[in-house]
């Protein structure tokens, strides 16, 4: 957390002394101007982990710990995220370290590392291979009894025992499911995709790459997918990837405490980052069976820091990935080598002849990709303000999971309901492509269109609506399903289950463009022109994605892969490319919705365009907690235990003058540091006397990350507070600083580019006069009206 002299604190009520909470209800009293010279304090009600002697009766209690609603306001930023540091410390230990190693020990670190991504790639196409053949499975069961059912009971009457029968299958998988996410692991629930942003732009999210997400997100998809939502499993893989990547590159598992004491030189903030993004990478390869899409993805939607020796190494774990799953799946199909199978979903391929189109259809592109940009703005508005409705209401597990069983229940009978109500009935064709035909109330010999829509995991039909030939939906059964699956999906996207939103997205893009193409077949006067329908789907379906996530390059690139023709690079491109400018024109893509609602401190590539009247005077944090060289013991443990701060870097001075005045800057010490030197007693009075302990090494650090203890576990004695603890040896002496008068987007440009967790402000004399820190850049932001600054809260 940021170097911050400011008491902040949370309550759902006012302060006993009568201070209001003006920022939780909207109702701000004047501009908060941040004036760190006179060491502005606010409050936002009362931090009840800090007051631990307020006396609390069991009424009141009760009513703090069940509030009925949770106020959510969007000027806030949250206090409760800490920064990762993805700037190494160069302290003098390190730069031994590193002077010891030869060249051949430069060159087997490379080797490990593309030994780890390799691990990486196998061990998520494993799981990827797994959670495939579950939800087969499953999926096949539950369609195959409904299926049973409804054709017995449309002779004898009384369909509606197969609707309940369908309702309560959905609602039981979904149920397990959710009681998985919201009682043992929250932090598994939605795609994962905007907490990996998250993490790999440098915040650290509590919980996100352990172990036990990693089971109940796998477990958690199993059920959603099942259970018949209108979700995907490509989403949760990318996030699956990356827990998996963080905990191979540590060679140890801190839930299971299991120390395998490999990989030790790897454990920390910078080198974990890079593996995460290869880990992601993986995730996006094994779902759509595209590696360089998987780089791609990692690129424009992960990964903050680039370069290119990273790239190769994230290609290598994608190829691994790829390859890994369609070997297991080509075992499970009784098909032995046979690599064909490129990812989770198979879009199937589309032949040559049927991909052709010409320049007169571009504008229709161009069209589509507005139209695209439009429905998925209003896909997020819609998901924005249903998701701020949660947060403020749907805040407990029980109602969590009830809404969950409740929106599996109502996806059972809306599809129920329209394929009841529908007449659309096709021939079944000589090969039996469909693999749950449902003749319901059509003639012998022919199947209900809708069903194959509905009745059907959302991958299949999805290629169904790609590749099913011309005449094999009619309008109505499209233009249905598609308001009908839209608003679905949109209250699904945010449940307590663990679920993505790509297949969604590309099944109702595929539905109103299949429509799109069937129109223009109507219209036109020569069929020939528009005999694929197909084709229209394709675009459709990426010009929906594309207005919902807004990705442009990764996005062409794995529907290329993933399609198996490269024919439609560009028309996808400018699709996609339409659909990101008129969808940002209204809103921003869902991933970065879902991160501000959090009130995340995420830092974009560029500070606010219009922020160079701001100098890192106006928005440092002061006055700063800093320690001299060499400090006493009993001031660090007073420091690192006020709770009311809870600082993370302190900035060691040499004081040249006896007043008051800031030291100049002569390093910069971490918490984390100088918790492990206190539970070392790394203290200058042991180092003289007989009681010098053997020298304290890198190694005691990297053992002790990424859990440090607090300073509360730590006995520090009367007689060892008065002792003194020499910083010089682990501080790192040349930590980046900037003059006060440099500009916003300049600090910005530095922060950002070089993975920074602190930035020292000086003076022109090198004396500390503040220290920026990650939620002082994210406060700024643009707003309706020009430069906004958000307000920091303990939410």
């Amino acid at each position: 957390m940021a170097n911050i002299a400011k008491k902040v604190s949370w309550s759902s009520r006012g302060d006993d002394r009568g201070e209001r909470t003006p920022l939780l209800n909207g109702a701000e009293d004047g501009k908060h101007d941040r004036k760190l010279s006179e060491g502005a304090m606010f409050h936002i009600g009362r931090l009840s982990t800090v007051d631990l002697e307020e006396e609390i009766t069991p009424e009141e209690d009760i009513v703090r710990s069940r509030p009925k609603e949770i106020p959510h306001n969007e000027k806030l930023l949250s206090l409760k995220f800490e920064s990762l540091d993805y700037d190494n410390s160069e302290n003098q230990l390190f730069l031994e370290e590193e002077r010891r190693m030869s060249h051949m020990g430069f060159r087997c670190l490379e080797i490990r590392r593309w030994v780890i991504c390799g691990l990486i790639g196998f061990l998520t196409g494993l799981i990827a291979c797994m959670i495939d053949i579950a939800v087969e499975k499953l999926a096949g069961y539950k369609y195959l009894a409904v299926k049973e059912n409804i054709e017995k009971y449309t002779e004898l009457g009384g369909l509606s025992i197969s609707l309940i029968l369908w309702a309560v299958l959905n609602s039981a998988f979904v149920m397990v499911g959710a009681l998985a996410v919201a009682f043992l692991e929250p932090t598994a629930a939605g795609s994962g995709i905007p907490q990996i942003k998250c993490f790999l732009n440098g915040v650290k999210i509590p919980r996100v790459v352990r172990l036990k997400t990693l089971v109940i997100k796998v477990f958690g998809v199993i059920c959603s997918v099942a259970g018949g939502l209108a979700v995907g499993k490509e989403g949760p893989m990318i996030h699956s990837g990356a827990v998996v990547a963080a905990g191979v590159s540590q060679g140890r598992s801190t839930s299971l405490k299991r120390d395998f004491k490999i990989f030790e030189y790897f454990r920390r903030d910078t080198e974990k980052r890079d593996f995460v993004s290869a880990g992601a990478a993986a995730g996006v390869s094994a779902a759509f069976g595209a590696p360089v899409g998987g780089v791609l993805f990692s690129l424009e939607e992960g990964a903050s820091f680039w370069n290119q020796l990273l790239t190769w190494r994230i290609f290598f774990a994608s190829m691994v990935s790829s390859f890994t799953l369609n070997f297991f799946l080509s075992i499970y199909h009784g098909k032995l080598g046979q690599l064909s199978s490129p990812g989770l979903i198979n879009f199937g391929r589309f032949d040559s002849d049927t991909v052709q189109y010409n320049l007169y259809e571009i504008p229709l592109f161009i069209i589509m990709g507005a139209l695209g940009g439009v429905l998925g703005a209003l896909f997020n508005v819609i998901n924005y303000w249903l998701t701020i409705f949660r947060i403020r209401y749907v805040h407990r597990p029980c109602l969590q999971v009830m809404e969950a069983m409740l929106v599996a229940a109502v996806t059972a009978t809306v599809s129920f309901a329209l394929i009841y109500s529908s007449n659309d009935c096709q021939p079944l064709g000589q090969d039996n492509s469909e693999e749950y035909p449902l003749q319901l109330f059509c003639a012998d010999g022919e199947y209900n269109s809708m069903a194959t829509t509905f009745f059907n995991t959302p991958e299949r039909s999805v290629r169904s609506l790609f590749h099913n030939p011309p005449g094999t939906y009619n309008p109505m059964t499209l233009g249905v399903f598609t308001l009908a699956y839209f608003f679905l999906a949109v209250w699904t996207y945010g449940l307590t289950v663990s679920a993505g939103v790509f297949i969604p997205s590309l099944l109702i893009g595929a539905a109103w463009g299949r429509l799109f193409g069937i129109l223009l077949s109507y219209i036109a006067s020569s069929q020939s022109i528009w005999a694929d329908p197909g084709k229209y789907a394709l675009i459709g379906a990426a010009a929906q994605l594309g207005g919902i996530v807004r990705m442009t390059l990764s996005l062409t690139v794995i529907l290329i892969e993933a399609t198996g023709n490269v024919t439609y690079g560009f028309p996808i491109m400018l699709v996609l490319m339409t659909a990101k400018i008129v969808g940002d024109y209204f809103i921003e893509g869902l991933y970065d919705v879902h991160i501000k609602l959090q009130s995340v401190p995420f830092l974009h590539w560029d500070a606010p365009p219009t922020s160079h009247w701001l100098t890192a005077r106006e928005v440092m944090s002061s006055p700063v907690t800093c320690f001299n060289r060499v400090e006493k013991v009993g001031r660090i443990v007073d420091v690192l235990s006020n709770t009311s701060t809870n600082h993370n870097g302190f900035p060691v001075v040499i004081h040249t003058t006896e007043n008051d005045e800031p030291g100049k800057i002569c390093g910069l010490i971490l918490r984390s540091q100088l918790i492990v030197l206190l539970k070392h007693k790394v203290f200058v009075e042991r180092a003289s006397s007989r009681l010098r302990q053997r020298k304290l090494q890198l190694k005691d650090f990297r053992d002790a990350y990424p859990r440090f203890p607090p300073i509360q576990s730590i006995h520090v004695s009367q007689d060892e507070r008065e002792c003194m603890m020499d910083l010089t040896e682990f501080m790192n002496p040349t930590p980046y600083t900037v003059p006060q008068e440099t500009s916003l987007p300049r600090v910005f440009k530095l922060f950002r580019a070089l993975g920074l967790r602190h930035l020292v402000v000086v003076d022109h004399e090198n004396r500390v006069v503040g220290l920026v820190t990650r939620k002082d850049l994210a406060r700024y932001h643009v707003g309706k009206d020009g430069l906004e600054e958000l307000h920091l809260a303990q939410t």
